[in-house]
């Protein structure tokens, strides 16, 4: 989808900017979520329910629903390959056709094509990025994520900021281990979930009553086990999950950092409380393939000169050490994580 024109906030008034800004997460997790919403917001529910629905419909929200944490729910990781620029457009449908690839971005790289594998085992992941090799003839940059020190594409957007947070001061960080084996300990009823409601909730008043119906169980055992998946990290965020390139948030950057290993942890979690810092990880280096990075850091703005200007003060105040700028040139696939299916504790 297109960028929205840059006037598209003169179309919105205070009650869609709230719903847009203030309601990315933390939804209810209720029986009639919509409900408590409108009640928040002065509103009744028919008018809460059909804003998300027009929000969504002009292109302002991706979808409605669950943010899932992939790392802890299974197995993923972030995988690089260097595609031939004759053949850049065939390798590139090949690795959008897997349904666990759910972003691929061209950058500007030697390593130009970037993708995200999610899976519910480490043995599936494997399989798939073997496939890719084999099936591309482009060997596979393989950077499963190690430490998580700060993820969250949770910002305001009915602003001016001309990057994300701009208008924010910190950020709440810590750092958190990542198993490449995780299977998020799920009970059956949870495993069976997450893949119904990996792609959102049904846009209704009840849309927990709609899920626990697609899954023939009951819907308070649905709230718990979304209560328990929350609790537990499996499902990062619960809201409308915006679409920031449609909103003006256009360009992005990862940045790639050689860091010492002794300075790594508390670099990492300096730099993730930086609020203009999105995403800030830990993720091996490759030596036998070339690659000597092994933090991860990534700036959302609107305007290409202010990421620029923050990923220079970065490098002069936060980290000190070789870098390289890895600009997104074309969005190849944007969903969210895709499961066949779930590994549970009771199998």
């Amino acid at each position: 989808m297109s960028a929205l024109s840059d006037d598209w906030r003169d179309d919105i008034d205070e009650v869609d900017a709230a719903l847009i800004d203030e309601y990315q997460s933390g939804f209810p997790v209720e029986q009639r979520p919509f409900r408590v919403v409108a009640a928040e917001l002065g509103i009744d529910e028919d008018d809460a329910l059909d804003r998300v629905r027009r929000l969504r419909e002009d292109g302002v929200f991706r979808r409605f629903g669950p943010v899932l944490n992939p790392p802890v729910i299974g197995s993923s990781t972030l995988a690089a390959v260097s595609a031939p620029e004759e053949r850049f457009d065939e390798v590139a449908e090949l690795v959008n056709g897997y349904r666990q690839v759910n972003h691929n971005y061209r950058r500007a790289h030697e390593w130009n094509m970037w993708f995200v594998v999610t899976a519910g085992s480490r043995e599936t992941r494997d399989r798939i990025l073997a496939e890719i090799e084999e099936r591309t003839g482009c060997a596979v940059l393989n950077l499963p994520m190690l430490t998580d020190y700060y993820i969250d594409l949770e910002f305001p957007i009915v602003n001016d900021d001309r990057f994300a947070r701009e208008s924010l001061g910190a950020t709440d960080v810590s750092a958190t281990r990542i198993s490449e084996d995780a299977t998020g300990d799920l009970s059956a009823l949870e495993a069976r979930l997450l893949v119904e409601i990996q792609g959102g909730f049904p846009l209704s008043k009840t849309p927990y009553s709609d899920v626990a119906d697609a899954l023939d169980a009951e819907v308070d055992d649905v709230l718990v086990a979304v209560e328990r998946l929350l609790a537990d990290g499996c499902i990062k965020r619960i809201g409308c999950v915006v679409n920031h390139i449609v909103t003006g948030f256009r360009n992005n950057c990862m940045v790639v950092w050689n860091v010492p290993d002794d300075e790594l942890d508390a670099r990492g979690e300096a730099v993730g409380s930086l609020p203009y810092v999105t995403l800030c990880y830990h993720r091996p280096r490759r030596p036998e393939q070339g690659w000597e990075y092994n933090l991860f850091t990534m700036i959302h703005g609107r305007d290409a000169d202010a990421v620029d200007e923050k990923i220079d003060e970065l490098a002069a105040d936060h980290l000190p050490f070789d870098h390289e700028r890895l600009y997104s040139t074309a969005k190849l696939k944007q969903t969210g994580a895709q499961y066949e299916e779930l590994v549970s504790s009771d199998d």
